[in-house]
């Protein structure tokens, strides 16, 4: 059976990705799902010996290349020698050269989170004193570059189709079984499969790239696709394939032996009997019904279970309960908003001897409204696990996206409601006014036949002339004239059906309103993806606890017993941007030596008028204890026997003077002795 996708059915599915693109347009870079929890060297740290390794602990466990953990001196020439390695959970190292001379050195990373997202970024630290450095540190990922587009767009697709595929065939099973014979339905499911399958291999064609060097010169390397077979993700993507395979044959059976009439049958007293129209209930429809429905939830299940195995719900807390809860959530939101475009769909371009009724519009609403009870439910657990506080809803980017979901969700059940009293309304007498329209255009058309036929009869009109070979030849009478009838009976029957979709007032109402909740959901669909690839609310927030946590626990002896603040400061006038590093070493009650660093964001040491540290205790009302260092080089200050009179959590002031007048105090606490 050759489909083929009408303009209007095109026209909703390329919304439903125009709209996902332009919300991917507005996003910005995902960020990574992986967040980096500490690192040895930490982040700026001055040490005064060249450590063997350095290592970096993820909030998760992440998988690594042979270039995952690089290290670059002040040069931009790589000092790590072999493999980086997992030295315990999920804290990975990689050695370093013996006898590394004094200087910034740069750490690259490039990893991939257990929930298949790329991980990218940089930062230095320093060995006996910061230096210039050729190596910039802004981290580099693929979500950045065209290939990074890609799959991002990938994924919107992917997304989309599925909703499209299994939503337009739970409606017709579920709701319409007329409409498994209606073409522009029909249309609609098969450009869901299509959209799903070509995401589906350009997701495994672009994933090597997009998880390695994010070049598009990469794309069609066979080398990086071995690799990625041999994945979480590349697996999933396989057995979406191999399902999506299943899927045809049930897409095939479904518009073929469902939908089609068998042939009549002769009976033994000469009668004839036909098969039973989809609505009519018998036992061999019903046994069909029961098969495609069983098929169609394992197929629609295995290709949710293809999202939740390889992405958010595989890794993190309660991972054996979230996968199936996700499972669930996919298939709830196929069966609302797929079934809601499929409707728009059959409320459009139904053909009016098959409209429509409002059984079938009743039943939707009873699916669309427990999909939406399993859409609290599970999206309630998601909250909760993805989020874990309240406050992760103004927080982070994660808990933002979630409330505009939670948003539009209410604003789309209000528009619902709409459309259910649209369908309360809609007339039970619609079929006999459809029928009255037809009897109408049956006479008119009639008439019309009749005055052909006497313009035909009579040579009148625009019967063809003798020798007007434009109008017909010897050979073919009349072929222009036939074609000209067939075209004005077409357009005849076309302004009929229209008319008769048309003939019940709150039919157009109920597609009004319905047409209102397919925009929303485009939106929502969108939202939904998007949240898809923005690290959960959970893990960004125990990231910046961990990473605060580092800071505080540098403020007592590590490996060079010294304490190191990193302060960021903006006096506001020109070139008042940097950072301000301020080592105290050994951090102790009694005499310590103190230096202060000054770099601009790019890393590198700049000079400034004037700098000053002060010290206080305020929990015994000790201070400010004033420290005016002395300059030693570019960017470095430094003072000796700066006493530190008891041990306790001391502030730390620094004044930052860039020019006559543009100055600024930061400050952080520490605890020191």
């Amino acid at each position: 059976m050759t489909l083929t996708i009408a303009p209007r059915v095109r026209t909703l599915v390329l919304l439903l990705l125009a709209a996902a693109c332009a919300l991917l347009a507005g996003a910005g870079p995902a960020s990574a799902h992986a967040a980096v929890t500490g690192s040895d060297p930490g982040q700026g740290a001055v040490v005064d010996k060249a450590p063997a390794r350095i290592s970096l602990t993820f909030s998760e466990q992440v998988a690594l290349s042979d270039d995952s953990l690089r290290v670059l001196d002040p040069e931009g020439k790589r000092v790590d020698t072999g493999k980086p390695s997992n030295v315990s959970g999920t804290t990975y190292a990689v050695p370093l050269h013996s006898g590394l001379p004094d200087g910034t050195y740069t750490v690259a990373y490039q990893v991939v989170s257990a929930d298949s997202h790329p991980v990218a970024g940089a930062y230095t630290f320093s060995i006996g004193a910061p230096s210039k450095t050729s190596v910039s540190v802004s981290g580099q990922s693929a979500d950045d570059g065209l290939v990074g587009w890609l799959y991002g767009f990938g994924r919107y697709v992917s997304y989309a189709g599925f909703t499209v595929m299994a939503g337009g065939a739970a409606f017709v099973l579920a709701c319409w079984r007329r409409g498994a014979g209606v073409r522009p339905v029909q249309r609609f499911v098969v450009s869901g499969w299509v959209a799903l399958t070509a995401a589906t291999l350009a997701l495994l064609l672009l994933r090597g790239s997009f998880t390695g060097s994010g070049k598009a010169a990469d794309i069609f390397d066979l080398s990086l696709l071995g690799q990625v077979l041999q994945t979480k993700t590349g697996a999933a993507l396989v057995s979406r394939l191999l399902l999506l395979a299943a899927a045809a044959l049930f897409i095939a059976v479904l518009f073929g032996a469902y939908a089609r009439p068998s042939p009549s049958t002769t009976l033994t007293d000469g009668a004839s009997r036909r098969q039973p129209d989809p609505e009519e209930d018998t036992q061999e429809k019903r046994d069909l019904t029961f098969g495609l429905s069983i098929g169609g939830v394992v197929v629609a299940a295995g290709l949710a279970a293809s999202w939740a195995m390889s992405e958010h719900a595989s890794v993190g807390l309660q991972a054996s309960i979230a996968m199936p809860v996700d499972v669930l959530h996919l298939l709830a939101v196929a069966a609302w908003l797929g079934g809601l475009g499929a409707l728009l769909v059959a409320l459009h371009r139904a053909p009016a001897d098959t409209p429509v009724d409002r059984p079938a519009v009743r039943r939707f609403s009873q699916v669309a409204f427990g999909s939406v009870l399993v859409l609290i439910a599970t999206g309630t657990y998601q909250s909760w696990r993805q989020l874990g506080s309240w406050s992760a809803f103004t927080d982070t980017r994660y808990g933002q996206l979630l409330l505009a979901k939670i948003g539009l969700v209410v604003v789309m059940v209000g528009v619902a409601w709409i459309s259910r009293r649209w369908t309360g309304r809609l007339a039970e007498t619609a079929p006999a006014e459809a029928a009255a329209v037809r009897a109408k255009e049956r006479v008119g058309a009639g008439a019309e036949t009749a005055g052909d036929a006497d313009i035909t009869a009579t040579g009148d009109g625009d019967a063809p002339a003798e020798g007007d070979s434009d109008l017909g030849t010897d050979e073919h009478p009349g072929t222009e004239r036939a074609a000209q009838l067939a075209r004005q009976q077409a357009a005849r029957d076309a302004a009929r059906q229209k008319r008769m979709r048309d003939a019940d007032p709150n039919r157009f109402g109920l597609r009004r309103s319905v047409l209102a909740e397919a925009g929303i959901a485009v939106v929502l669909l969108a939202v939904t993806t998007v949240l898809t690839q923005t690290e959960p609310g959970r893990t960004e927030q125990e990231a910046k606890a961990a990473s605060s946590s580092s800071a505080s626990a540098s403020s007592g002896t590590g490996a060079s017993g010294a304490l190191t603040l990193n302060m960021p400061f903006d006096t506001g006038g020109e070139d008042g941007k940097g950072i301000v590093t301020i080592d105290l070493d050994p951090a102790r009650v009694g005499d310590n030596e103190m230096h202060v660093f000054v770099e601009r964001p790019n890393g590198r040491a700049f000079d400034i008028p004037e700098v000053k540290v002060e010290f206080t205790l305020k929990a015994k009302d000790i201070g400010p204890l004033p420290v005016v260092p002395d300059h030693i080089a570019t960017g470095h200050w430094s003072a000796n026997g700066v006493q530190i009179p008891m041990a306790g959590d001391w502030q730390v002031d620094v004044t930052v003077r860039t020019s006559d007048i543009d100055e600024v105090t930061v400050s952080k606490n520490a605890q020191i002795g």
